[in-house]
């Protein structure tokens, strides 16, 4: 060993000792942060699906793969991550020899040749994601960036280490070829043959090399310990266990879409009949009132913007970015954990629980920061702006784009949970639905003798539970689909196919009553188990002596569809749920219902939330209107997974919009551009606002909006009466 190798020697040993130490301290402080959260005891069943879904989702890149380039390019620097850290430790044989190498597998060819074929890859990976970085960087002419609020210089740094590591493993490869000390063949690793090519016969060049790429990979590793919340380094790590304990492994999609996460206090569900707000956990009100996986999902964020620039409030100048809310309750914990750790916080009561010796040795900031609440103003001193908090439409955007499946909806609705339980603080509209909710069964607070007003008219008899046994499929007509005039002509047209094709079918009228969709999204979970509860009663004497099978309802409402199907079964109610479009295009498909005349004009699909993105209901309507118009749709720009919302989902449909521009208004303009006549709905939200949309942008001659089931009627039969555009006001 010469001088050259001593001191390289010294210098790897002496930074990778300091890297692991601060390294190590690091990780401590995450897992302490991370376990103050509240017990989530189901996110350790399922094992193996568990596992396999976070091996599919990782090495697969079936997440990230969605965004093209991007994804590929990604994909390229994991695996070169991955992988290539075995050329790092290699360096670490090279500091002390010229010759030196990784034991065994070192001189395999085979070996060369992966190590090659990665490196090129990375390199242009990476290359490639720093492109996109600057291509997109916040400051550009044209706009908000989905990397607005995201910190630049941590992004930049990594990519740099990235770039300078996969850069120095050429360098030292060339070193090598330059000394005649390497033993992959130049068709192995023609790359570092030509780097060897153009440098000298350094002898020491070798190990020079490797200190500097050493040097450089303890650099980041130093950095990013004494920056916990560096999630655009840390995400690396952490990704796979907040894969892992994802609410829903075999969801083919964001866990997080659906059902919410029942309401709970201490790892249980919450019993109202019995639960206590002095000792039972009412909500979010404390940022270490989220479960760990909570904490664990602020801590795993990558800041890549991806919920951000698909979510339709900061879309449309609203305050709320997923990113950003995510981000501002890492930062709040990690500042808060020093006063948590040492035994402080709030009970129930709003006591503290530390004494005032635990508390003595604090630092002033982190016990300013266990004074913000966790919702206030900016005067406040809030972490999350109440206008933040109440622009989300649940609309799942966030969730479905995470690449690490971040679950923001449930974090969203936990923190309006305490504020409309315990606090009484919630937009003031939306208060008269709670009450119609709660006094009349249905948000409009029409009267529950007339939700059967629908059937009046029709050229034939609409069964009703109790009145007829032998039915197939129990009609959820829904609140919109009774009360809402324009929902009604849905409704109708629904009953009118179904009669149409023999389907022997049965409604509950005024047994039935409000879901508890609007209710349970804003965050008033007593609300919706009093309906919920009510709602399985009814539905299970009605389906009295069926198994699982022959219980099946159709909604044609999504948000009823989603509730009935993905959320009664939390209390009981077993059923299966098929939205109508998915029955109507079966029906269509077997032959009984027959399109005679195609629709013309154009048509466009609006894609609802909670079918779609929700749900994974795409392509039924599709196929439906496909039949109908005799050819194909005229598809928005975003549709499917990445269809932009209608504004009404989370109770935003009984809450004013009065920041930004109107979400309805964004979508039918995108709707309009298409050029089609018609734009079709599987929604009674949906239609409401992309009617008025339409409305608002006075082109309410030039385009109308109505739903699937309609436009397939008007096929199958033609000289059916259609009463007009859909554009009659709200009942109510």
């Amino acid at each position: 060993m010469g001088s050259v190798q001593i001191v390289t020697t010294i210098l790897a040993a002496a930074i990778t000792a300091v890297a692991v130490w601060l390294a190590v301290r690091a990780v401590l402080k995450m897992v302490a942060v991370i376990r103050l959260g509240q017990p989530a005891p189901e996110r350790f069943s399922d094992k193996v699906a568990r596992a396999r879904t976070m091996l599919v989702e990782t090495a697969g890149h079936t997440r990230m793969l969605k965004w093209g380039v991007v994804g590929a390019a990604h994909w390229f620097v994991m695996v070169g991550f991955v992988v290539l850290s075995l050329l790092v430790l290699e360096a670490y044989f090279e500091v002390v020899t010229t010759d030196g190498g990784l034991p065994i597998i070192g001189h395999w060819t085979i070996f060369g040749l992966v190590t090659e074929i990665i490196g090129v890859l990375g390199l242009v990976g990476i290359l490639v994601l720093m492109a996109i970085r600057l291509r997109n960087r916040p400051t550009r002419p044209g706009g908000r960036s989905r990397f607005t609020g995201s910190t630049m210089w941590q992004g930049y740094f990594v990519e740099w280490i990235v770039l300078l590591v996969l850069i120095f493993g050429f360098v030292i490869r060339g070193f090598k070829v330059a000394t005649d000390h390497f033993e992959f063949p130049f068709w192995a690793t023609p790359v570092s043959h030509a780097v060897g090519a153009v440098l000298p016969d350094w002898a020491d060049g070798v190990s020079v090399a490797a200190a500097i790429k050493i040097i450089i990979s303890m650099t980041w590793l130093i950095v990013i310990s004494l920056n916990v919340t560096m999630g655009v380094a840390w995400h690396r790590f952490l990704a796979f266990p907040n894969i892992f304990f994802k609410r829903e492994p075999a969801k083919p999609a964001g866990s997080g879409l659906g059902a919410l996460r029942p309401m709970t206090s201490q790892g249980k569900p919450l019993d109202f009949e019995e639960a206590d707000p002095e000792k039972d956990q009412f909500g979010v009100a404390h940022v270490e009132q989220f479960t760990w996986k909570g904490l664990l999902d602020f801590s795993t964020c990558t800041e890549c913007g991806r919920c951000q620039s698909q979510c339709p409030a900061w879309n449309t100048g609203k305050p709320l970015s997923p990113k950003l809310l995510i981000l501002s309750l890492r930062d709040h914990a990690y500042a808060k954990a020093p006063y948590l750790l040492a035994g402080g916080g709030k009970d129930l009561t709003g006591e503290e629980k530390a004494t005032q010796a635990q508390l003595a040795h604090l630092d002033v900031l982190a016990l300013a920061e266990a004074d913000k609440p966790l919702i206030g103003t900016a005067e406040e001193g809030g972490v999350i702006d109440p206008d933040v908090l109440w622009s989300c439409t649940t609309c799942g955007a966030c969730v479905e784009q995470c690449p690490v499946d971040i679950e923001h909806v449930d974090h969203i609705v936990d923190m309006r949970r305490y504020q409309v339980l315990i606090e009484s603080s919630f937009p003031s509209e939306a208060g008269v639905m709670l009450r119609n909710l709660e006094n009349k069964g249905n948000p409009w607070g029409a009267p529950q003798n007339t939700r059967e007003d629908w059937t009046k008219g029709l050229d034939f008899e609409v069964p009703r539970v109790g009145e007829v046994d032998d039915f197939e499929y129990l009609f959820w007509v829904g609140c919109a689909g009774a009360f809402e005039d324009r929902a009604k002509k849905t409704t109708r047209a629904v009953a009118t196919l179904l009669n149409e094709a023999g389907v022997k079918f049965a409604i509950l009228g005024e047994g039935e009553t409000c879901s508890g969709d609007p209710a349970r999204r804003i965050g008033n979970e007593f609300v919706f188990q009093m309906l919920a509860q009510q709602n399985v009663e009814t539905l299970n004497e009605a389906f009295e002596g069926r198994d699982k099978a022959k219980r099946k309802i159709v909604a044609t409402c999504p948000h009823c569809f989603n509730t009935l199907g993905n959320e009664y079964g939390q209390l009981g109610g077993e059923f299966e749920v098929v939205h109508h479009t998915q029955l109507l295009a079966h029906l269509v498909a077997t032959g009984k219902l027959t399109p005679v005349q195609p629709v013309d004009g154009g048509v466009t699909y609006h894609d609802p939330c909670y079918l779609g993105r929700h749900n994974r209901i795409f392509a039924a309507p599709r196929e439906v209107l496909g039949d109908a118009i005799a050819g194909d749709l005229t598809e928005m720009p975003r549709n499917s997974e990445r269809s932009f919302c209608c504004g009404a989902g989370g109770a935003r449909m009984w809450m004013e919009e009065k920041i930004g521009k109107r979400i309805n208004v964004d979508r039918v303009e995108e709707a309009m551009a298409t050029g089609a006549k018609t734009v079709a709905v599987g929604c009674p939200f949906c239609s409401t606002m992309l009617n008025d949309g339409v409305n608002g942008k006075g082109a309410g001659e030039q385009v109308e909006v109505i739903d699937v089931a309609t436009v397939l009627l008007r096929s199958v039969k033609p000289e059916q009466p259609q009463g007009g555009k859909e554009t009659a006001p709200i009942a109510g």
